[in-house]
């Protein structure tokens, strides 16, 4: 399973919120919700959020194997 928990940290330490992301950055809601949900997004939009916030994926997605 993949989840997004990382991205909110890395969001909380770079001092970032979700309503910047919006607004300064162009993302969508849709995306942000996608995200919120543990959904799946594309690499071009993992690739989108690390330039951003200068991070690896490590710092947006863990996987857990599923049980």
């Amino acid at each position: 399973m993949i989840s997004y928990a990382p991205l909110w940290e890395t969001l909380k330490r770079k001092k970032i919120s979700t309503y910047t992301l919006i607004k300064d950055h162009g993302f969508s809601k849709g995306t942000l919700n996608a995200l919120k949900h543990d959904r799946n997004i594309t690499m071009a939009t993992l690739n989108d959020i690390c330039n951003l916030l200068e991070c690896t994926p490590d710092d947006v997605i863990a996987y857990t194997p599923d049980k």
